[in-house]
């Protein structure tokens, strides 16, 4: 067994424990998650960077969380169920029409892998899965370097990271099961940026179609 495999294991064993038999504080709370179901009230949609583990991030329990992770933290657009496989839009509907959450987050992150993939043409391969994937911010790129021809490129690398979340976030209210919370139940959509290299988060804001940061 290889030294990833074991730290692996090792650490199921350290949760194990904690979680089953430790104390009964904390099998009172499993077993409530396995005998009446889960009740979450937010679904996260992040990237499947190994860096950017949501739970770890907002030091969530068990059952807390509802999360969808994929490259880029990408929502497609709402389209026929009926043509191809729709692994996020799944989750979403879920979520949203069985679990009923409240909140909606799409999580973006510093140093996303698939955007600098994107700004760089690594993407426009035709039988990638990944350059497929990516055709949903495909616009991103353009866009950054009419509006800002002279940043350097780890500034339009930020930038494109926070346009491609501002996709996601109209992508997700194209929806009509999202509309529908949104407007019934007060649904909340919002859209987070982490700079994991500074430690802070920054959150879009509707009325200035701008990124703040968050004063935690």
């Amino acid at each position: 067994m290889n030294i990833a495999l074991f730290r692996l294991i090792a650490g199921f064993k350290r949760f194990r424990e904690k979680y089953f038999l430790s104390n009964e504080i904390e099998q009172t709370y499993f077993q409530r998650l396995t005998t009446t179901g889960q009740t979450p009230k937010t679904l996260l949609i992040g990237c499947s960077d190994s860096r950017v583990d949501p739970a770890i991030m907002t030091g969530a329990s068990p059952g807390e969380l509802f999360v969808v992770r994929n490259v880029a933290n990408l929502i497609p657009p709402c389209e026929p169920s009926t043509i191809g496989f729709h692994g996020t839009s799944s989750a979403l509907e879920f979520a949203v029409v069985n679990l009923k959450v409240d909140n909606v987050i799409i999580l973006g992150h510093r140093q996303c892998g698939g955007i600098r993939a994107l700004m760089n043409g690594i993407t426009a391969n035709k039988e990638s899965f990944i350059g497929q994937w990516m055709k949903i911010v495909s616009s991103v790129p353009e866009k950054v370097r009419c509006e800002h021809p002279h940043a350097d490129q780890e500034t339009q690398y930020r930038i494109a990271e926070m346009e491609a979340l501002k996709i996601s976030l109209q992508n997700v209210q194209s929806f009509p099961f999202v509309k529908e919370a949104i407007e019934n139940r007060s649904l909340n959509v919002i859209a987070v940026y982490f700079d994991l290299e500074q430690g802070q988060l920054w959150e879009f804001d509707n009325l200035t179609s701008q990124f703040k940061q968050l004063e935690i």
